[in-house]
């Protein structure tokens, strides 16, 4: 099979079951969105208006439902980014169904998180190649400075901000408990059709 006969991977689906209406549903989208500093348009038919977030009315093809654009701020690790795609609130038993569906990806990493741990990399190597060196060992106690430095400033500090927390936000705007069954964190599932 030639390189350009390769069919593309199908989207990743993030998805979450509320017990609210799909109105209130789409009500909490626009809340956590807003809080995020996400940009989500809704859709222009249907109570897709009452998510109450402001921008520019999008159009949800192949939702399925209610819903719109979602433009998400990701973070992940030393990379930060924004996730663009279609979210659809469909009603589901009692309730509804939210799915996000993130159709492109744009990451880029953070040079400054970068540098920090590399100035960190070359101070631990400084503080443990003093006895093989014995000259550095006036300056091996700044290696171990610069190697704690790294830690606290860059990798204690790191976080992940993804889909899946943004979906956790959704629910607890919508009034449920995340990490409860049918909603937040325990229903989020990342999966490929």
């Amino acid at each position: 099979m030639a390189a350009s006969d390769k069919v593309p991977p199908p989207p990743v689906e993030h998805a979450i079951d509320l017990p609210q209406a799909p109105a209130a549903a789409l009500r909490a989208l626009g809340t956590a969105a807003e809080e995020w500093g996400a940009d989500f348009a809704p859709a222009a038919a249907g109570s897709a208006g009452a998510a109450g977030s402001a921008g520019a009315a999008g159009s949800a093809e192949g939702t399925g439902g209610a819903g719109g654009e979602l433009r998400l701020p990701v973070v992940a690790g030393l990379r930060r980014g924004l996730l663009s795609g279609p979210v659809a609130v469909e009603p589901a038993g009692g309730g509804s169904r939210l799915v996000f569906r993130p159709v492109t990806q744009d990451y880029y990493v953070e040079t400054s998180a970068v540098m920090l741990l590399s100035m960190a990399g070359a101070g631990a190597l400084l503080a443990v190649a003093w006895p093989l060196f014995p000259p550095l060992l006036p300056v091996a106690p700044l290696g171990g400075v610069l190697a704690v430095g790294g830690w606290f400033l860059v990798l204690s500090r790191r976080r992940d901000l993804g889909p899946e927390e943004f979906l956790a936000s959704v629910a607890s705007h919508a009034g449920a408990e995340p990490g409860a069954p049918g909603s937040g964190a325990a229903s989020t599932a990342a999966k490929r059709e």
